[in-house]
């Protein structure tokens, strides 16, 4: 499906903006919609082109930076400079300040002519796959794909917020969560609280653990991409947004 691409920008209630990128299909719509958040290298070209990859889908997808307060545009590489200026930034966020984005994000998708406002879903790597979790915990998203999202059962949220798993029981949707087995970062026991917490509040999920993938699997950029999972991963976010937004 043919595409196009922009840079947006994103109003905010008490002032300013938010960056994104914006990817769609160029045939008419509407279409259903898909949030798209960043590891803490920003909006970066691996992120744009999961973007525009979600668009030839048939979605419009919106990568937002919720950097925006700390950090408005950066663009890190995945090296060891990448990696602390992205740490710095994460150190940053809020959860509320993170749900107030969520939430402006789909707002702005809703009032698009070309978007269909009771579709709308959420995918994110990293600190993103953890943002996914959050904004199915916080918004009326329909569907929502996390990879190795770190944090999400981590005693505290960010910025001292309470638990993000803690928040499980208000998921409407449907979550599908994937890890890697090798991911040092994520440790098993909080992958099993994920489960645990998803199963006791009747949410539909699925959580799949590729058991010889490590963190960043999914990211052709990095050295911890492993082509087998990444493939298997993808063919399980289109069958989910397939079958949740249609």
């Amino acid at each position: 499906m043919d595409i196009a691409t922009e840079r947006v920008s994103i109003p905010l209630a008490g002032g300013g903006s938010m960056g994104g990128y914006l990817a769609r299909p160029k045939t008419a719509g509407p279409f259903p919609a898909v949030l798209v958040y960043m590891e803490i290298f920003g909006v970066n070209a691996h992120i744009r082109d999961v973007a525009d990859r979600v668009a030839r889908e048939g979605h419009v997808a919106l990568a937002p930076d919720y950097f925006h307060r700390s950090g408005p545009g950066v663009e890190y590489g995945y090296d060891e400079a990448g990696m602390a200026g992205g740490m710095k930034l994460l150190g940053a966020l809020r959860a509320d300040e993170m749900i107030a984005d969520a939430k402006t994000a789909i707002a702005w998708l809703r009032q698009r002519p070309d978007v269909r406002g009771d579709r709308i879903g959420a995918m994110g790597f990293c600190i993103g796959g953890h943002m996914t979790y959050l904004t199915a915990c916080e918004t009326d998203v329909r569907a929502a794909a996390s990879f190795y999202g770190g944090g999400i059962a981590a005693p505290a949220g960010p910025g001292g917020a309470p638990s993000t798993v803690s928040l499980t029981g208000k998921i409407r949707g449907k979550l599908l969560c994937l890890f890697g087995g090798k991911d040092g970062l994520i440790p098993k026991s909080q992958v099993d609280a994920i489960r645990t917490a998803l199963a006791k509040h009747g949410v539909r999920h699925e959580v799949v653990v590729y058991p010889e993938a490590d963190h960043g699997f999914f990211c052709d950029q990095r050295a911890t991409y492993q082509k087998a999972a990444a493939e298997d991963a993808w063919k399980r976010v289109k069958q989910l947004f397939r079958e949740e937004l249609a």
